[in-house]
């Protein structure tokens, strides 16, 4: 039997790599200014919009969210993330398996596009909606002239939103599907799958828990968004007012209970993703499957 080289099996066995060598003091002060930073901006802002929103009794915080213009601001916030999000999902999937899985001109200018709305300002995109379909924008008089309506209604607030959201399911995908690389679906079409089930049965199943977790993400943008949407919504009471424009409107009116109401339930909109992203990350490390690509 041929012994072991000297140092085999220091080589062959998993060492404990050291991150740091500071002290435990210097590490629980970082740990400390973390925290409090954290508690400092995130907790107590949290905290205060519960606080304000109930400071005049359970009775005036339930009153303020019955009221119809705030159920109103409810409902379309659910239909426009109801639009937007699996919009985004067809998007994000179509474009990710085109980048990831073939070769074609013009793919890094593709990637840039999905890139852009992270570089342009909401409100910027907006106005580039007002500008396009305004009445007074390019394919306003067309419009128009067709009876149909974007700025300033439902649609356009659907368009802005999808505009600002795109790239949150894309950008997750994109890495993921490019460290899985391409064999298992070369071999799924070499044995005779076609494309559809090639999709369903390889390359879905790896993609799952990124692809949960882009959704989760596009969907949290969507309930919050309010650049964008400000712009092209027109604040139409009833109408064209999302939760966020709610909020602005009657917090500018001093209705501070009604403001923090519905600012609580966006609050609390945002600590169940939390919890649902959390909880999606957990899963994806237990079952062993990778949730990012390597970026």
């Amino acid at each position: 039997m041929v012994g072991k080289p000297p140092g085999s099996t220091l080589m062959s066995t998993p060492q404990r790599r050291i991150s740091t060598r500071e002290s435990r003091g210097v590490t629980l002060l970082l740990i400390g200014v973390a925290l409090g930073y954290l508690l400092m901006f995130l907790g107590l802002p949290l905290v205060a919009v519960f606080v304000e929103a109930l400071s005049k009794g359970w009775e005036l915080y339930w009153k303020a969210l019955q009221e119809p213009d705030a159920l109103s601001a409810v409902k379309l916030t659910l239909i426009v993330a109801a639009i937007a999000v699996p919009a985004n999902l067809v998007f994000g999937v179509a474009a990710s398996w085109a980048i990831a899985k073939f070769d074609f001109k013009g793919k890094s200018l593709l990637i840039t596009f999905i890139d852009l709305p992270f570089a342009v300002s909401p409100v910027v995109s907006g106005l580039i909606y007002v500008l396009l379909f305004g009445a007074q924008g390019w394919f306003g008089p067309w419009l128009q002239e067709h009876d149909i309506k974007l700025i300033f209604a439902v649609p356009g607030i659907v368009l802005a939103t999808i505009f600002v959201t795109f790239p949150f399911i894309a950008r997750e995908l994109i890495p993921l599907m490019q460290a899985q690389g391409k064999e298992e679906e070369e071999a799924a079409v070499s044995l005779g799958a076609s494309g559809w089930q090639t999709f369903f049965r390889v390359t879905l199943p790896n993609i799952k828990w990124g692809l949960l977790y882009g959704v989760i993400l596009c969907n949290a943008r969507a309930m919050g968004e309010f650049g964008a949407v400000s712009v092209v919504s027109g604040h139409i009471r009833g109408m064209t007012n999302t939760m966020p424009l709610h909020v602005e409107i009657v917090y500018n009116e001093y209705n501070f209970v009604a403001a923090f109401a519905v600012a609580s339930l966006l609050a609390l909109l945002a600590l169940v993703t939390l919890g649902i992203k959390s909880l999606v990350e957990w899963q994806a490390k237990q079952s062993g499957e990778p949730l990012h690509g390597a970026h």
